[in-house]
């Protein structure tokens, strides 16, 4: 256990040190967090509201079902049927209870439904920072190798000397003025034969 340890610890030194040293690429990876972080809270915002409109469904249910013994119970006292009265009061007074629950339930719900919005929309705040901020790295990576590609080409030329670099047959510019001026000898050649 002590050798993976060992391994998974240099690794992520290894990971933090490249991070560091390309600072577009953390950024990177903190926009993909971000990223998955709002799909996640997206997801919970749909369970929520899914849970809550099952509560609703729940409460509607009990409330109709608190009626319906509420009449139960009046229409035993009218008829003076305790037996019955005292009972369907009891289940009236459950039914209550359940519903107070529920709506308690629901309103917890709609609390983190809330609280849910409210994360997303940071989450959401932090990504589009985080994105500018990526294009900004990847500008300046950009803007830095063109830079350090004009000084090279500009410096190219007094830092070699002559023929260092190219063999003179492999050198493609080489070939072609020696084409060109073959050319030209032929030319000659051929107007001061035709005098």
């Amino acid at each position: 256990m002590g050798l993976f340890e060992d391994f998974s610890t240099f690794l992520e030194i290894r990971l933090e040190e490249f991070l560091r040293n390309n600072p577009h690429l953390e950024l990177q990876a903190l926009e993909e967090q971000l990223r998955d972080q709002e799909q996640e809270a997206i997801k919970l915002l749909a369970d929520l509201r899914l849970r809550e409109k099952r509560l609703q469904d729940e409460i509607l249910a009990t409330a109709q079902d608190v009626q319906r013994w509420h009449v139960r119970v009046e229409k035993a006292k009218a008829a003076q049927r305790m037996d019955l009265a005292q009972p369907a009061e009891e289940r009236e007074a459950a039914l209550l209870r359940q519903g107070n629950q529920l709506w308690g339930q629901m309103e917890m719900v709609k609390q983190r439904i809330q609280q849910t919005i409210e994360l997303q929309r940071q989450i959401q705040v932090r990504r589009q920072e985080v994105k500018a901020k990526v294009a900004e790295a990847q500008a300046a990576a950009r803007s830095s190798s063109q830079t350090q590609a004009e000084q090279q080409w500009q410096t190219t030329g007094w830092n070699k000397g002559f023929g260092f670099g190219y063999s003179s047959s492999a050198d493609p510019l080489e070939q072609t003025f020696r084409r060109w001026e073959t050319d030209e000898e032929l030319e000659d050649l051929k107007r001061q034969m035709g005098r």
